[in-house]
C-alpha cells in the first residue's frame, strides 16, 4: 500500500468524475484518488442490447492497469457494467466495488418499496438484477420499481445542471408509494437536493454510500 490509501475511479463518462472526486475529498481525505476515464465504453455500451464479452475484457483490462497504477482498491462509477465488475473483483487482489452496492444496502434498511429513478437507459437492467440479487442475499423482499428520466442525461453533458436537478426532482415528485428513492447515477447525484426537497421520503446516491465502502474494504485488508 502507497503511503496514503490509492483509490482509482474508473469511469465511462466525464459527468461521473466530479460528484464522486467531491464525495471522496470530503469523506476520505486522507486518501490519493486517481481518475480513470473512458468514454467509448458508455458509448459502445448504449449501443449494444447486452453486456458482450468485448466490454467485458475491456473492464477487466481497466481493473488490471488501475492495480498495475498501485491502486489499493477500485471503485467503477458507471452502473452499466455490474457482472464484468464482479468478474474483475474475483481475478483483482484489491478490493474492486461497483456503483451501486453500498446504495443497495443503504436502500433496503429504509423499506421494502423501493424506487429508482435512472437517466443512463442501458444501466436499468442490470442494476434492477443486481438489486433483486443483494435483496436474496439479505432475506429481503424488496421489490424495485425504475423510472427514466428522460433528457436529464442530455441536459448534464450540455451543461446545464440546473435542467438535469429539475427534470429529475419532477419525476421524483410523481413516485408514489415508495419508501426511498435511490439516484441511479453517480451523475445525479447533484439533483439530490432538489429531489429532497420535492419528495418527503428518504433519497440515496451512490457516490457517498461507495466512498464509505471502498474506505471500510480497504481499510480491513
Amino acid at each position: 500500500m502507497t503511503l496514503s490509501p490509492r483509490i482509482a475511479l474508473i469511469h465511462a463518462t466525464r459527468v461521473a468524475i466530479e460528484p464522486v472526486e467531491t464525495a471522496a475529498a470530503s469523506l476520505w481525505p486522507e486518501a490519493e484518488t486517481i481518475s480513470i476515464l473512458e468514454e467509448g465504453l458508455s458509448v459502445d455500451r448504449s449501443k449494444a442490447s447486452d453486456l458482450s464479452k468485448e466490454l467485458s475484457d475491456r473492464i477487466k483490462a481497466l481493473s488490471q492497469y488501475a492495480q498495475a497504477a498501485h491502486a489499493d482498491g477500485i471503485l467503477f462509477t458507471c452502473s452499466a457494467f455490474g457482472t464484468a465488475i464482479a468478474q474483475a473483483n474475483a481475478q483483482t487482489g484489491i478490493p474492486v466495488m461497483n456503483p451501486n452496492e453500498a446504495m443497495f444496502d443503504a436502500a433496503l434498511s429504509q423499506g421494502e418499496r423501493i424506487a429508482m429513478i435512472y437517466t443512463f437507459q442501458p444501466a436499468a437492467t442490470g442494476m434492477e438484477e443486481e438489486f433483486r440479487e443483494t435483496a436474496a442475499a439479505r432475506g429481503s423482499a424488496a421489490q424495485i420499481t425504475s423510472y427514466f428520466c428522460e433528457g436529464a442525461l442530455d441536459a448534464k453533458r450540455s451543461g446545464d445542471n440546473d435542467r438535469h436537478n429539475q427534470l429529475i426532482a419532477r419525476t421524483a415528485a410523481e413516485i408514489e408509494g415508495a419508501d426511498v428513492i435511490l439516484l441511479a447515477q453517480f451523475s445525479m447525484a447533484g439533483a439530490a437536493e432538489a429531489v429532497r426537497s420535492a419528495v418527503a421520503i428518504p433519497v440515496l446516491t451512490s457516490p457517498e454510500s461507495a466512498i464509505r465502502e471502498i474506505r471500510r474494504r480497504i481499510e480491513a485488508k
